[in-house]
């Protein structure tokens, strides 16, 4: 008797008619008589939808497929987000009762992507509907649901996950808060929502940010809020990728490649975060999808979105918001909300411009770091820099400032430092942290 094609673990009687299942002559036989009465149909219904958090009665609610997305794909590593499109489209099948349709599509789609468990999963309880009735999610046999409860708890849980953010969508033209402005050198923004188990994708374009898509993710074994190495939970920060790593030069548990971040940010080793080498990656070649809490502390996506991922962004310019749950605002509200900071931030270019040493000091924090270097080890280079703009106009250009707030309030602003006269200058990158009402640098850097 055969497994699930591609999975660790064994659900026999819900094996695929084009594997070896021991429900096979009954399943054929199920095929050509007529489908159970109604009440067994509207069981599987309730079952598969009530399950998931979703009555037969939202199933409107339920995003449409993608166009083209039922239909057989020829080429679906090339067709990123159609799998989960057509396993939603599934759903709504189920939902409207359609289960000959249902099954047919299920079957097309586990032909296709026979990794994809949760598929097989749900194409095992359309086939299952037609031989007995079904009375909860993932119906096996009762010896394998108790051998392998934990399987079927995650499959229920990423189910959950994805028709949760497939139906709680962004409002139209809002961002997440913490975007408050990205300048031009920002192509693109990434934010996870860990508590949808969701990655949305940002186009920077003339008229502001826009979502481009968004896919399912898993996280950290024990969550997010990572503190300390080997804690198997996801930070939760503004980063930014740092490098893009081969597949070649990786184990195939990372499948398409990966996208490391620059964990632990500034802002985490001031509070003395430990670990590192978090990364956005894929999954090994038997793995579609892992659950939503499976990782030791990266963000992990299936191979074809991580595959569009790494084709679409730019290393070192794009931010990478970790959070619990995502706020979504305008964007004229996140910048509204940014007033007093700007304002700040142009005090101290005024300041550093003027060449007053005394006054551009109250700008850092007694503990700051620049350039790896203490504040009073900074002063002489500080002096030099300053006495070589000959009180010059400093002017800051391609500003980016993206937000953080929890037990304290913090400001990422990324921007060029250009001398009047000057075509170009350095590119930095500031950690401002609001103390007492008032902002302060506790770290300066050039990128």
């Amino acid at each position: 008797m055969a497994d699930y094609p591609g999975n660790h673990w064994p659900l026999k009687a819900h094996a695929p008619l084009s594997g070896c299942c021991p429900l096979r002559p009954c399943c054929e036989q199920a095929v050509l008589i007529k489908p159970m009465l109604l009440k067994s149909v509207f069981t599987l219904c309730c079952v598969c939808l009530s399950g998931l958090g979703l009555l037969p009665s939202h199933a409107a609610t339920l995003p449409a497929a993608k166009p083209g997305a039922v239909q057989a794909a020829t080429a679906p590593h090339d067709r990123v987000g159609v799998a989960e499109a057509r396993l939603i489209e599934i759903y709504r099948l189920i939902a409207r009762a359609d289960t000959r349709t249902a099954l047919t599509q299920a079957q097309r789609l586990v032909s296709e992507y026979p990794n994809f468990a949760l598929a097989q999963l749900v194409y095992g309880d359309l086939l299952s509907s037609r031989t007995r009735p079904i009375t909860r999610f993932g119906d096996v046999p009762a010896a394998q649901r108790q051998a392998k409860a934990q399987a079927l708890d995650e499959l229920r849980a990423e189910s959950v996950a994805r028709l949760k953010a497939l139906r709680e969508r962004p409002p139209a033209g809002h961002v997440p808060a913490e975007f408050v402005l990205l300048s031009r050198a920002n192509r693109h923004a990434m934010a996870v929502d860990a508590s949808r188990s969701r990655l949305y994708l940002f186009e920077n374009r003339a008229q502001g940010l826009t979502l481009i898509d968004d896919y399912y993710i898993s996280v950290g074994k024990l969550g997010v809020e990572k503190q300390q190495e080997g804690d198997q939970r996801t930070p939760l920060g503004v980063y930014f990728i740092t490098s893009q790593l081969d597949p070649k030069s990786l184990r195939d548990f990372y499948g398409s490649g990966a996208l490391p971040i620059n964990y632990p940010n500034m802002l985490d080793l001031r509070r003395g975060k430990t670990g590192s080498g978090i990364w956005l990656h894929g999954t090994p070649p038997e793995q579609f999808s892992r659950p939503p809490q499976a990782s030791d502390g990266c963000v992990v996506l299936a191979n074809p979105d991580l595959e569009r991922i790494i084709k679409t962004v730019a290393i070192r310019s794009t931010p990478v918001v970790i959070a619990s749950q995502l706020t979504w605002v305008t964007p004229g509200e996140a910048r509204s909300r940014s007033g007093a900071f700007e304002a700040r931030l142009n005090a101290w270019r005024k300041a550093k411009s003027s060449g007053n040493l005394a006054e551009l000091n109250s700008f850092y924090a007694n503990d700051v770091s620049i350039g790896g270097k203490t504040l009073s080890n900074w002063l002489p280079t500080l002096e030099r820099e300053m006495a070589q703009h000959r009180g010059r106009e400093l002017a800051i250009k391609d500003l980016s400032m993206l937000h953080w707030q929890d037990k304290d309030e913090t400001m990422v602003v990324t921007f060029g430092e250009v001398a009047t006269g000057r075509r170009t200058g350095a590119t930095k990158r500031q950690y401002w942290l609001r103390r007492a009402g008032q902002w302060t640098i506790f770290y300066e850097g050039v990128i």
